[in-house]
């Protein structure tokens, strides 16, 4: 009965992981390649796999911006909190990529 309890925890466990995963981009920001500094995390307007994992390492903010999935979930809002863009280059990049 044990094992079989332990089997159930588990695949929940497994179950729970993947639904995170298909819920949230995580975005890694730091200044050195080899050193994560920060992590973020954005929700997901659908469950999917796209961008699941992001960095924004030697990466433009226009270049980010391009990318609907992450515009759409606020990745503009993360880049102007980072202080790598200003709220109204966000507003032009967001009407420039519509």
């Amino acid at each position: 009965m044990w094992s079989r309890i332990k089997t159930y925890l588990l695949l929940a466990a497994v179950g729970a992981a993947t639904y995170f995963l298909l819920s949230h981009h995580v975005i890694f920001y730091g200044e050195d390649a080899n050193v994560i500094q920060n992590i973020y995390l954005l929700k997901k307007s659908k469950l999917n796999l796209h961008y699941t994992f992001f960095s924004l390492h030697q990466k433009k903010p226009e270049a980010v911006m391009k990318i609907a999935q992450l515009r759409e979930n606020g990745v503009g809002d993360l880049l102007v909190q980072l202080g790598l863009l200003s709220e109204p280059e966000k507003s032009r990049l967001e009407n420039l990529y519509r």
